[in-house]
């Protein structure tokens, strides 16, 4: 089989269109946590940052499944990977309902995180062996599996919730992980052949470009920015339904408003992806995190409810783009050998980003009883990540390649 067989074919759509229905499941438990914040905060009578401290271990795990999960993946392959998750996130959503306290419920997260990260980076380091014209667009597209998690399942969850309870919701998740992973991930048993690896890294030595830094100094720097950039991601799309709450409008439209925010993140997602094919992933990440400042900008003069809705939709039309142009640009400036590796630190930088954020936005509310200034923090972030990229941008360039 030739490379034009593997690399974009029929095949590869296909492949691409499982994956994302099993993103859409995998990915639920970091938006389910959102959604019942209030609800935990009621219950265990907790503050506002105690009670984020689930979302925060959440994250954690997120960001430790998307690097540990990611290594099997590479030695064993998607399938195996996609199995052991979802009986993990099952067994977690299990164990949360019998949580007696926040502490365990928190600890119990940190579990449910680990499963919940093969959905993000471990499913876009698999596709992307799929893939080598359209490559841009098929990340953005797996990417956007997480944000059509939380756009869809928050709005199936809210009636669940306000009826019975958060605890039966999460047995309801329980039984959908497994019930949709398991015979899901043995559909992406094929694995692609080692010669067509042997073509996609010769092809990415040929466009590869330099910024003048080491592999090491750039892997960090743009692990900083991912930082940087979620914990500006991280206020609105956390605390958005607390948010809500505390303004008098409840749980519900705050999940609307979440929903909203996530398929604007679908959109923009897609249409970074369709940039990064023609402008390269550095410009679409300077891009993305320009107008996400100005998006987080607009929450500080609006609270009423219909401003929300609208800023909210905006901020997901602004943001989308952003993570997944992370990995495009480990892919532009690093060699195809150590993709695996520099994507999932990145991806894991950019998740422990959004759980810090998850926490201080909490923390600042605690202290000021309000969430003006978390907004004006994760502004300042968001600053930072803007400085880093567009230094990248200038100091990039086509490598020069050596001639006899």
């Amino acid at each position: 089989m030739t490379h034009a067989q593997i690399h974009d074919s029929g095949y590869s759509w296909l492949r691409l269109a499982i994956t994302l229905l099993i993103a859409s499941v995998a990915n639920v438990g970091m938006w389910a946590v959102i959604v019942i914040l209030p609800a935990v905060e009621a219950e265990f009578g907790a503050g506002r940052a105690e009670a984020s401290l689930p979302y925060t271990l959440t994250m954690v795990g997120f960001a430790l499944g998307n690097l540990l999960i990611g290594r099997v993946v590479d030695r064993f392959g998607v399938t195996l990977a996609l199995i052991g998750a979802a009986m993990l996130s099952a067994a977690c959503y299990g164990l949360a309902v019998l949580a007696p306290s926040i502490l365990v419920l928190s600890l119990v997260h940190l579990g449910l995180g680990i499963g919940t990260g093969v959905g993000f980076g471990p499913l876009i380091a698999d596709i992307s062996h799929w893939f080598l014209r359209r490559r841009g667009i098929a990340v953005a597209l797996v990417a956007s599996g997480n944000y059509l998690s939380g756009a869809i399942w928050p709005m199936l969850l809210a009636g669940l919730l306000a009826e019975s309870g958060w605890r039966q919701v999460y047995l309801v998740l329980a039984v959908v992980t497994l019930a949709a992973l398991v015979p899901l991930s043995l559909l992406l048993r094929r694995r692609v052949p080692p010669e067509a690896h042997g073509v996609a890294e010769a092809a990415s030595a040929g466009n590869r470009r330099s910024t003048g830094l080491s592999p090491r100094a750039l892997q960090w720097l743009l692990g900083l920015a991912g930082i940087a950039c979620c914990v500006a991601m991280s206020m609105p799309q956390v605390h958005i339904v607390a948010y809500c709450v505390g303004l008098g409008y409840g749980p519900a439209v705050g999940a609307e408003m979440l929903s909203l925010m996530l398929l604007g993140g679908v959109v923009s997602r897609v249409i970074s992806g369709l940039v990064a094919d023609r402008l390269g992933g550095v410009a679409t990440l300077l891009a993305g995190s320009v107008l996400q400042c100005i998006a987080l900008f607009l929450y500080l003069p609006w609270d009423g409810m219909v401003p929300l809705y609208l800023v909210s939709a905006v901020f997901g039309l602004s943001q989308g783009g952003i993570v997944p142009s992370y990995a495009l640009v480990v892919r532009e400036f690093m060699p195809a050998r150590e993709a695996g590796a520099r994507v999932g630190f990145v991806m894991m930088m950019t998740i422990v980003g959004m759980a810090l954020g998850g926490w201080l936005s909490g923390w600042i509310y605690d202290l000021s009883g309000s969430y003006q200034l978390a907004f004006v923090n994760g502004i300042a972030w968001n600053g930072l990540n803007i400085a880093i990229v567009a230094m990248l941008m200038l100091r990039a360039r086509p490598r020069r390649v050596a001639t006899a």
